[in-house]
């Protein structure tokens, strides 16, 4: 053997006894002692504990590398990762997605978050099914992002016919049809605030936001 490859050979094994001795330093002085799941019903806390490595260290734990695991669960919107150096206990928060439609898609049975992800099930929501075709599912989902981008969110898609759709926004009943405006959206929320007693909206007028008659004396916005 030459004396070129013993060099390599030599580096290679100091490199790697190196890095066993970085690993076996790290897990001793800052171990991972548990993991504590905060704000989840439906994301198993044993699915978290797996994408740990075992004898895993604060030290070498990649919070953003096991944040990405955790949201690639359909359950999970997002999640934070947190190490505590005193108790060596990871916790993570997670904000989960839950159904808010379950509707019957040109024959295929889909649960659906308002962010259009499709989720393993209703998570025990009790919706009523709702018959729809792919252009009227892009409506809702569309209502429900424009929604969320002015700070309400759509609860459940209750009703689709030919007037529209019927949806929970806040507790409320609203009623719309095709593209609805942000500017619609901001409206609606003003409305509702001001409007504590109106128990169902219509926004299937272009740019207004109707109260139904009998609510608040039919007050539009």
């Amino acid at each position: 053997m030459s004396s070129y490859l013993r060099s390599i050979l030599l580096s290679l094994a100091v490199a790697v006894a190196t890095t066993l001795l970085v690993l076996v330093v790290a897990y001793l002085s800052s171990p991972v002692t548990g993991i504590r799941v905060e704000g989840t019903s439906m994301y198993p806390e044993s699915d978290a504990w797996e994408a740990v490595s075992e004898h895993a260290s604060l030290l070498t734990l990649n919070e953003e590398r096991l944040e990405r695991k955790v949201e690639a669960n359909p359950w999970v919107e997002g999640a934070e990762v947190t190490g505590n150096f005193e108790s060596g206990i990871v916790t993570v928060q997670v904000k989960e997605r839950r159904a808010v439609l379950d509707a019957e898609v040109e024959g295929e049975r889909k649960a659906l978050a308002v962010d259009g992800t499709e989720l393993p099930g209703l998570g025990g929501a009790g919706l009523s099914r709702v018959e729809l075709d792919e252009d009227q599912l892009g409506d809702v989902l569309r209502f429900g992002r424009v929604l969320r981008e002015n700070g309400l969110e759509m609860g459940a898609l209750e009703e689709a016919n030919a007037a529209g759709f019927e949806a929970t926004v806040e507790g409320r009943r609203v009623v719309f049809s095709g593209d609805v405006s942000a500017e619609q959206a901001r409206a609606l929320r003003e409305v509702m605030e001001s409007h504590p007693g109106a128990s169902t909206l219509d926004l299937r007028s272009p740019e207004r936001v109707v109260v139904a008659a009998g609510a608040d004396d039919g007050a539009e916005g």
